[in-house]
């Protein structure tokens, strides 16, 4: 199990990205969490299978569809169990 810090930016609040985010990490059976940053990004705590993790990764680099992720950035961290289920914030 592993855990990751995604964070993005761009055009990437008031577009539904963190619906999206939610929809995908709940699909992939991930846990943590999504939320938006005054600064204008997303970041996504996200823990989980390595795979799941990156296939969440790949899918937040697209966005959804109105959106555009400028930059997007990933660190991997240690896993400990943080997180129940996978929530908005």
């Amino acid at each position: 199990m592993e855990r990751a810090e995604i964070i993005v930016n761009g055009l990437v609040q008031g577009v539904g990205f963190r619906y999206f985010v939610y929809r995908n990490a709940v699909r992939l059976n991930l846990k943590g969490y999504v939320k938006n940053l005054y600064t204008g990004e997303v970041v996504t705590e996200a823990e989980g299978e390595k795979w799941a993790i990156e296939e969440l990764f790949k899918e937040i680099k697209k966005g959804p569809q109105y959106s555009r992720v400028k930059n997007s950035s990933i660190v991997w961290t240690s896993y400990n169990n943080e997180f129940s289920i996978f929530e908005i914030r």
